[in-house]
């Protein structure tokens, strides 16, 4: 039997309002809540909601149909504020048993990239964020943008997860074949499921592309593609973004046809069926290693990571978000960590790349240089109040340690309070 392990992400960043130099030191709310609030409330009526109920209703009419999601916590946030209605659907689909959540970096950040610390944290607040919404502790980690190398491997076995998507990169591959589970060179306990990169581009990329030398794509072709595949490939990895269906593809393309008639043509063929990225892993086991020296994407036709750190503009932003980690780290101000969080949200670097152009139509900014200046300065008034709370001239030591006496003292406090109630009540 073929599986078909369908997983779709969904994520929305805080996008940032036009933070001019003067605004530094003046005005420390960095969100341009009506771009965000409208455009989340027009992708929960053109995707989130009408495919939210398709995905119902397929599993209602066939068991046998599994999907998988991630969901970013900037993403989750702005569902609270402005789409509740989503995540009540979103708990629908998880009481049916046939959907799983995997885990990810809370902001979707590149964290994995520059910093080992700041990727555990997030991945954990992600993932206990997702227990409490859904039920269940995430098994599966899917890194932002499906970044992926030997030395984030070795840090994701580290935190516990037993298995990771990443894309099934042709330079990496070679002549092997995506449709296999691989484990990760440097961490041999972690499965890795690996994005098929022409199946889940034919639907991604290239559904409502009339000059496609393959449209229209039906759910048929798709079948019948897998059941052409040499009989002992059994996993077809269809990752993409949630947004496919009716916002990337309108309703009227006829995505939303496509993906109802894949389960019930996948069960007239009787070869293929549908598996959630842990059934795959209770079920195969790996073929070989996989190992990337260098990090991997899912993005662009290199499959690196240059559409976020590929220029100038965007190493310098990430070098001073590398600086002041540990700092900010040490801060006990929910506010403070609230923006820090959202400033690392991948969609900032993304708004800055020049190679291949600039960020089209996903981008706020009329060119990159906009999108790094408009950056530069949120971040330079974040800084500045972090500096206000914890000097630079104290050394990073030096202040943690001071932390720590102050939390001990505060611990120490407490105590004696509690001692001295207990006391006067017995007196009493």
């Amino acid at each position: 039997m073929k599986h078909i392990c369908l997983y779709f992400q969904l994520h929305q960043p805080f996008r940032l309002k036009r933070y001019r130099f003067f605004d530094i030191g003046n005005d420390h709310y960095y969100y341009d809540d009506f771009r965000n609030e409208e455009i989340m409330r027009q992708i929960t009526q053109k995707c989130y909601l009408p495919a939210n109920r398709l995905m119902k209703e397929i599993i209602a009419e066939h068991p046998s149909f599994r999907v998988s999601f991630s969901i970013s916590g900037t993403a989750l946030e702005q569902l609270e504020s402005y789409s509740p209605e989503v995540l009540d659907s979103f708990r629908d689909l998880a009481a049916t048993g046939q959907v799983e959540f995997l885990a990810e970096t809370y902001a979707h950040s590149l964290s994995s990239l520059y910093d080992v610390e700041e990727f555990y944290n997030q991945t954990m607040i992600h993932s206990r964020r997702m227990e409490e919404l859904f039920g269940l502790k995430p098994r599966v980690l899917r890194n932002t943008e499906l970044i992926f190398s030997d030395e984030i491997a070795t840090q994701v076995a580290e935190m516990g997860f037993r298995v990771m998507l990443t894309e099934g990169a042709k330079h990496i591959l070679g002549w092997k074949s995506p449709n296999y589970l691989y484990k990760a060179a440097s961490a041999p306990d972690l499965t890795l499921l690996l994005r098929n990169p022409r199946l889940s581009d034919a639907i991604s990329a290239l559904f409502s592309r009339y000059d496609w030398n393959e449209f229209p794509l039906t759910a048929d072709k798709m079948i019948r593609w897998i059941g052409e595949t040499p009989e002992e490939e059994q996993i077809f990895n269809l990752f993409m973004n949630y947004e496919v269906l009716g916002s990337l593809h309108p309703q009227e393309t006829g995505i939303f046809d496509f993906f109802r008639a894949l389960p019930v043509l996948a069960a007239k063929s009787e070869i293929v069926s549908f598996a959630t990225p842990s059934e795959l892993i209770d079920t195969y086991q790996p073929v070989a290693k996989f190992s990337a020296v260098y990090p991997i994407s899912w993005t662009g036709e290199e499959k690196d990571v240059a559409t976020w750190l590929g220029n100038v503009l965007q190493q310098g932003a990430r070098d001073k978000l590398e600086q002041w980690g540990e700092r900010v780290r040490m801060i006990d101000d929910q506010r403070l960590l609230q923006d820090w969080l959202y400033l690392q949200s991948a969609d900032h670097f993304y708004y800055m790349k020049t190679r291949g152009g600039d960020a089209g139509n996903f981008s706020p900014y009329d060119t990159p240089y906009d999108a790094f200046n408009n950056y530069m300065n949120v971040l330079s008034d974040f800084l500045l109040r972090v500096e206000a709370r914890y000097p630079s001239t104290i050394e990073n030591e030096e202040l943690k340690a001071l932390l720590t006496t102050i939390k001990n003292q505060d611990k120490q406090i407490k105590k004696l309070e509690e001692t001295v109630k207990r006391l006067k009540t017995k007196t009493v």
